[in-house]
């Protein structure tokens, strides 16, 4: 068996290092950011971020970021709409257009209208199964031109929405990254796993209530003026240093009855 027979690799003479403004002393992140190595890999810029229009929420999260797939889940009256309608009035007043893509048909416009949600615009998608909702989600994605895309999954059972195909959720989030879109999915439970940059729990956490008019209801009567809820960052990909954390926050709901 012959030997092997080492080649040395030389490496550019420090004066020609020097003419083309690097240091032959800095390190590999260093080279990264002025040479075009292909062996290096390069560090992701943080992604532009937006206010719920919540402050303990905005507070705890840093908003929601652009680009990025984010999961707000929790069981029922648990504030996920109303964090979902607070977000869309804040996009809508900026003059973005907003798609909320509805796999239950339990979007109601009058509450979305009374939350300050511009209703011009806004594209209601009413798929009425989830089949439709992921072929719609990934039709607008494709498309463009939305500042928000809400998938709205808040009604569909636990058992049914773990069954959507991993590849489906990556394909969601290879095709929201290169755009500013807000894309959310509202669930039950976490679906999307690491495609989610942001995972985002809600509990309820109490009602706020007030004695009803005794004209109108009996003495021992309450009317329901708002929740508090309680929120957790389960995931984040925008601040991996930051450990999980939870706050609690005020949500002032407002039926579209109470004008």
């Amino acid at each position: 068996m012959q030997p092997a027979i080492l080649i040395p690799v030389s490496s550019p003479p420090e004066a020609e290092l020097l003419q083309r403004g690097v240091s032959p002393r800095w390190g590999a992140r260093e080279l990264a950011k002025h040479l075009a190595l292909p062996g290096l890999l390069r560090e992701r810029p943080a992604p532009e971020t937006v206010a719920t229009g919540i402050a303990e929420l905005d507070a705890l999260t840093g908003g929601v970021p652009r680009g990025a797939l984010t999961e707000i889940f929790g069981r029922p009256s648990s504030g996920r709409t109303s964090l979902l309608l607070s977000l869309m009035a804040a996009c809508t007043r900026r003059g973005e257009v907003c798609a909320w893509v509805d796999a239950s048909d339990a979007f109601d416009p009058h509450s979305a209208a009374a939350a300050g949600v511009e209703l011009e615009r806004l594209l209601w998608v009413r798929c009425r199964n989830l089949e439709r909702a992921l072929r719609a989600t990934d039709l607008l994605l494709g498309a463009g031109g939305f500042g928000l895309v809400v998938m709205d999954l808040g009604d569909i059972a636990p058992r049914q929405a773990r069954r959507i195909p991993l590849t489906s959720w990556f394909r969601f989030r290879r095709a929201v990254e290169p755009t500013p879109t807000v894309l959310v999915a509202l669930e039950q439970e976490p679906c999307a796993g690491s495609c989610a940059s942001l995972a985002l729990r809600l509990e309820p956490a109490g009602a706020h209530c007030f004695p009803a008019p005794q004209e109108c209801a009996p003495a021992h009567a309450c009317l329901l003026r708002g929740l508090r809820v309680r929120a957790e960052v389960v995931r984040s990909r925008l601040h991996p240093a930051r450990p999980p954390r939870s706050a609690a926050a005020a949500f002032a709901l407002r039926a579209a009855w109470a004008g």
